[in-house]
């Protein structure tokens, strides 16, 4: 082969390998990361203690998502957590963060809560909930200034109970989601959008195909959620 084309295939062979580099999916979840996965019931789904991987994940996206990119990117060699608990307020996250979160020592850090403060809080008050959560982020990242933080929007869909005067219900919903999209901008981190994800499916399905109770989801509304975060996750951090 000439020299010339001896340089132009290398040449080539570069710009492909770089072009690889730019565009790797989910570029952000690097060998070895630990995935930590935090937040209430929706994100615990049942999850047992201990290490019996039939259970640790629970059965909800947080599952879906740790077994889509395992089984996609297996060299990685990532280790995905759980410790979503049910029933958890910001409050109670700010509770357990030491022993749930930092001990962890996580690379990859994805939190989604805000639908127990908002109907089940414990005198919570929105601005409570916003400096609970801020302090949160503001903690973590100055113990781990590399870390990656992924936010999930709580959501509310209209079944069961929650059909019932659902657009003053969805409204008071709709400030927490504020927090978390304010939050997101104030630290420069991704924003999973949950809540529109599921209206968009709502033209897809009714509600309780996606949700069997306006706030858990279906086995559906976890794919849908793990999509979405899979979406948002890889073009944040491309």
């Amino acid at each position: 082969m000439k020299a010339g084309l001896m340089l132009a295939a290398a040449v080539a062979i570069m710009a492909g390998q770089a072009e690889a580099r730019v565009t790797e999916k989910l570029a952000v979840l690097k060998p070895g990361a630990v995935v930590l996965m935090q937040g209430d019931s929706i994100t615990d789904g049942g999850r047992w203690p201990g290490d019996d991987f039939n259970h640790i994940m629970g059965q909800d996206y947080a599952y879906i998502l740790a077994g889509e990119i395992g089984l996609t990117y297996p060299e990685r060699n990532l280790t995905f957590i759980n410790r979503g608990v049910s029933g958890n307020t910001a409050t109670d996250l700010a509770a357990r963060w030491q022993a749930d979160t930092i001990d962890l020592h996580p690379d990859v850090l994805s939190i989604m809560v805000g639908v127990n403060d908002t109907f089940y809080g414990k005198g919570e008050t929105l601005e409570a909930y916003e400096a609970t959560y801020d302090k949160l982020l503001a903690d973590t990242i100055a113990r781990f200034p590399n870390i990656k933080i992924v936010l999930g929007e709580p959501f509310l869909m209209p079944v069961k109970s929650y059909a019932q005067d659902y657009p003053a219900k969805r409204a008071e919903l709709e400030k927490r989601q504020a927090v978390v999209k304010a939050l997101g901008a104030k630290y420069h981190l991704p924003v999973v959008l949950y809540q529109e994800a599921f209206d968009a499916a709502l033209s897809r399905a009714p509600a309780d195909h996606w949700s069997w109770d306006g706030v858990h989801p279906t086995y559906a509304g976890h794919a849908l959620m793990a999509e979405t975060w899979l979406k948002t996750v890889d073009a944040f951090w491309r």
